[in-house]
């Protein structure tokens, strides 16, 4: 817990607070202030642990906060983008409603790997690029999903999807979309047919997902809305409510034989309990393959569903997760009736 603490490490938040004595404050792991003396720390399994021993909360870090779940602006701002991807909001507006652009701009690009302008180009990228598969002249497409200028449109979408307007009648695109859940926001991508990837947005991981499924598809990202995003939002807050053992939502899940085989091992562990590496690894038929098992297991792309959380240690610790030890800890909880 310490050397979490003094790396700032945002895997163990919800793990564990620090109270730090010469203050009388508590922390997460990942405060960004001033790391204490080992001497001066003391460690509390819950905030409320640390409030009983005279600990009040850091006004950095906020650990009495989920911490995790988009501010309400943000959410405002996304809902008037998708009642409208056409229509295009600037600084100005921005401003007028109290935001700072620069924040908007830094908040989109830290938790959704781009900027507020870059997901509203991207929704009207999406707009046309279905637009034109359906049918509709290049001309209509462009001006109905809000672009000014041919040459504008056609180097964005040229980029965007690495493919010219015209090829987009006989092409498709993988689908984006951000899922709001109470372990914070998610980024899900779709095709017309299935789910294909479901991550948490901090996860380091996220951007080479994103590529491998480009290259697994041969398609390219787009924002965009799909039916198949409104029943996975609806199942997700069935399960987290404790309403829902299993998942209805298609999933689409391409990799190589060996992952396949580990992935479709993990929908085999029955909810509300755990395997470990070893034992997961001699119910495929490959004991000794642990190691093999744990790294297929930490690159699966669809999380929650393909319950990659459910695989722990020999020692019953853990291990490792890629949205962070605390949401694995939050899940099992979840489906041991404790969430």
């Amino acid at each position: 817990m310490l050397r979490a603490l003094m790396d700032r490490d945002r895997s163990f938040d919800g793990l564990f607070f620090a109270g730090i004595t010469t203050t009388m404050i508590f922390c997460r792991p990942s405060c960004p202030a001033k790391k204490p003396k080992e001497e001066h720390v003391e460690f509390y399994a819950t905030a409320r642990e640390a409030l009983f021993a005279g600990f009040r909360p850091c006004r950095r870090c906020h650990p009495l906060q989920d911490g995790q779940r988009e501010p309400e602006w943000v959410a405002r701002l996304v809902e008037r983008v998708e009642a409208d991807p056409s229509r295009r909001i600037r600084d100005a507006e921005l401003r007028e409603e109290g935001l700072d652009p620069a924040a908007v701009r830094r908040h989109f690009q830290k938790s959704h790997g781009m900027t507020f302008q870059a997901y509203c180009r991207a929704r009207r990228l999406g707009n046309a690029f279905t637009a034109i598969r359906n049918g509709e002249r290049i001309d209509d497409a462009v001006y109905g999903s809000g672009w000014e200028s041919h040459s504008g449109f056609r180097e964005a979408f040229a980029k965007a999807a690495e493919l010219p307007p015209g090829a987009a009648r006989d092409s498709d695109f993988i689908r984006l979309a951000w899922i709001d859940t109470p372990l914070g926001p998610m980024a899900a991508a779709a095709t017309e047919e299935a789910l294909c990837m479901l991550e948490f947005t901090d996860r380091r991981m996220l951007e080479a997902q994103l590529e491998t499924l480009k290259r697994r598809f041969r398609m390219p990202l787009l924002p965009g809305e799909s039916p198949l995003f409104e029943q996975l939002r609806m199942e997700l807050s069935e399960y987290f409510d404790g309403r829902r053992e299993s998942f209805d939502v298609p999933i689409e899940y391409p990799g190589t034989d060996f992952q396949r085989k580990v992935w479709e091992g993990l929908l085999r562990i029955p909810f509300g309990e755990t395997r470990t590496y070893a034992a997961l690894a001699a119910s495929l038929g490959i004991p000794g393959a642990a190691r093999a098992v744990g790294h297929a297991n930490g690159l699966n792309r669809i999380a929650i569903l393909i319950p990659c959380h459910r695989v722990i240690n020999a020692d019953g610790g853990l291990g490792g997760y890629g949205g962070g030890l605390w949401r694995k800890l939050r899940l099992l909880e979840t489906e041991r009736g404790n969430g």
